[in-house]
């Protein structure tokens, strides 16, 4: 029996960390890290985007778009607010920096945040799309289906994913990366050297482009990590490297 994955909401102290999962997965991806935070006394909240978590691929490219995880990203940060809190932080992995990124430039109320693992600036290299076909595959032989049926889907999955791909990208361009001069807080940085997703040098040109605009840039570059950094072998540091970037947000 398929278990879902569920948000979570860990209610501690009164400084706030929103935690954004990546594409195709889960608030599973960011679970450790929350708890680490939830252990320092920090109140942490890990919402799901829409269509994720399922069980079924599919769900992702017919319930989901960059506009309703953008709409999801901005009802994350109400919730907490509407819960009591000012104090607020926001940080996602991968698809998650994107749109954690994306409030970072609009909110001016949230003290601070950043990415880990993601996409902020153009690449022509991405193994995105090969990832989430290799997960469809596996989570389509979970299900109640003829194997014809798991074919006649599978087959249908590669353009429609190419094509979901295709609007994250546009997003990131026109609603993320154009408005980058708008960030003003501290911006936290990290990213796997080994990552087998998505290009890694591209988290060395974000930390330059936003240096030159005279940001304060907390970087970190796990040179033996691959792309999810919450949960490989980078994790412990990662930890340890959000904990004090965020001494630094909260206690100014």
């Amino acid at each position: 029996m398929f278990k879902r994955p569920e948000p979570f909401l860990f209610e501690h102290g009164d400084q706030v960390v929103i935690l954004l999962h990546a594409y195709s997965g889960s608030a599973n991806d960011v679970r450790l890290l929350g708890r680490a935070l939830e252990r320092a006394n920090y109140t942490v909240y890990a919402p799901q985007f829409r269509g994720h978590a399922t069980g079924d691929p599919r769900d992702i490219l017919t319930q989901g778009s960059p506009a309703k995880w953008w709409q999801d990203t901005q009802q994350a940060i109400s919730f907490m607010r509407q819960k009591g809190y000012t104090k607020i932080s926001i940080f996602g992995l991968s698809l998650g920096g994107i749109f954690a990124t994306a409030a970072l430039e609009r909110d001016p109320a949230l003290l601070g945040g950043g990415t880990f693992s993601s996409p902020i600036l153009p690449s022509s290299t991405s193994r995105v799309a090969a990832m989430f076909l290799q997960l469809s595959r596996a989570q389509l032989a979970k299900r109640d289906l003829l194997p014809a049926q798991q074919r006649a889907i599978l087959a249908q999955l590669p353009a429609q994913v190419a094509a979901q791909l295709r609007t994250i990208e546009t997003f990131t361009a026109s609603e993320v990366t154009a408005r980058l001069g708008q960030l003003k807080r501290p911006f936290f940085i990290g990213q796997g050297g080994q990552d087998e997703l998505i290009d890694a040098t591209v988290a060395q040109q974000l930390r330059t482009r936003l240096t030159e605009q005279g940001l304060t840039v907390d970087f970190h570059w796990y040179a033996d990590s691959g792309h999810v950094i919450t949960v490989n072998t980078a994790h412990h540091q990662l930890e340890q490297d959000v904990l004090t970037y965020l001494k630094t947000i909260f206690n100014k």
